[in-house]
């Protein structure tokens, strides 16, 4: 039996959740996928799976053992090309928050699948923190610090936390010249961002938390700033979430020598070592591209 199609198998199985689904995928019968994965778990000396009526959780061996057979089908698929064809090619799979993804990462991604005719992109919007390895994803835009310190990650840049208003409620109401002037005015929360209703903010070299009782609670960024622009009062959001409308005059920037530290904006992978050439490519190609991106710098 071919050991390469066994890890093949237990990819195709990880990655769609379910033996019937992988052989549903992969064109083979579900009695050979299933044993073809205890022929694997019998060679590994463990489980790979929790198996459950609705799904298989890879356990912490299964984890482990994908991460390594990534890399060796990528180094397999690799090896198979014409010798200095220098041409990558195969599957990408990526994600991004769903806002920034919108509007920055899939016209990046549309760039680079011009210029590499071979290499085909699954691209996953979500503002969920995918488990790379778990869930088969070869990079992924994250926007903050980085939880998971074991990732290999490339810093693109920086994103702003800024304070913004419309004209007309500004000329209304009077613009806010320090934080502690919030308590006089209409405020609108994100409760995408944070449940505790506060905003955080720097002065003298500290970070101050200002509390509020905001008048307008919205669990969507988008239509927060649509309050914003219709003049019902002050929002918070992240600097390239308002760029087009700071940029068009419809908000306003507040409190800028209050804003907090910025936030970095990183491409993270599970591991540096054996990258598959297409994901090479497309990380050396994403990290010029968000250079010229005003909105992350």
């Amino acid at each position: 039996m071919d050991r390469l199609d066994e890890l093949h198998v237990f990819i195709a199985i990880l990655d769609a959740g379910s033996m019937a689904s992988a052989a549903r995928k992969l064109g083979r019968s579900p009695a050979a996928v299933t044993r073809m994965l205890s022929t694997l778990e019998t060679r590994a000396g463990a489980r790979l799976f929790e198996r459950s009526t609705r799904r298989l959780t890879p356990t912490e061996t299964g984890l482990r053992l994908a991460e390594q057979a990534r890399r060796l089908l990528a180094d397999y698929d690799a090896a198979l090309q014409p010798p200095g064809a220098g041409t990558p090619r195969g599957l990408l799979r990526l994600t991004a928050p769903t806002a920034f993804g919108r509007r920055h990462v899939a016209p990046v991604v549309t760039r680079f699948l011009a210029l590499h005719p071979d290499i085909q992109v699954d691209l996953t919007l979500s503002d969920r923190n995918v488990d790379l390895i778990e869930e088969g994803i070869d990079a992924a835009l994250r926007i903050g610090a980085l939880a998971n310190l074991s990732l290999v990650a490339r810093r693109l840049g920086e994103v702003r936390r800024v304070t913004v208003a419309s004209p007309g409620y500004l000329d209304r109401r009077g613009t806010p010249l320090v934080p502690a002037d919030l308590a006089g005015h209409e405020l609108i929360m994100s409760t995408a961002v944070r449940s505790v209703a506060e905003w955080r903010f720097r002065a003298d070299g500290r970070e101050h938390v200002v509390r509020y009782s905001p008048r307008l609670r919205m669990n969507d960024v988008e239509a927060m700033l649509g309050a914003a622009r219709d003049g019902f009062g002050i929002a918070r959001a992240l600097s390239y979430q308002v760029e087009p409308d700071l940029r068009a005059g419809m908000l306003r920037r507040l409190l800028v020598d209050y804003e907090p530290e910025p936030a970095p904006v990183h491409l993270v992978m599970p591991s540096s070592r054996h990258m598959a050439p297409r994901l090479r490519a497309f990380v050396d190609f994403a990290v010029r591209e968000f250079a010229a991106l005003d909105v992350i710098r």
